[in-house]
């Protein structure tokens, strides 16, 4: 099956400087985390993280298929390594 995002929620997670964000594999979901290193935002904070987010949605999503179909585990951690 294929890698989908049909929610768009997102949150912040603070303690670990990460924005959250879920995918589904049929029914399956599929929990992801984007650092916020990886996010390029001039400003730090939870409302810049998740502008920053917003607008790299696709690419977030894109790089997230990627490297789900490289191999599955339980929880997928973005860097900014994994958008070069």
């Amino acid at each position: 099956m294929t890698l989908t995002f049909p929610n768009r929620s997102r949150s912040f997670d603070e303690a670990g400087q990460r924005v959250r964000f879920i995918g589904h594999d049929g029914m399956f979901e599929v929990p992801f985390s984007v650092e916020s290193d990886a996010l390029s935002t001039a400003a730090a904070g939870e409302a810049h993280y998740l502008a920053a987010f917003d607008a790299a949605r696709a690419t977030i999503h894109d790089v997230a298929r990627e490297i789900y179909g490289n191999a599955r585990r339980a929880v997928y951690v973005l860097t900014a390594a994994d958008f070069r």
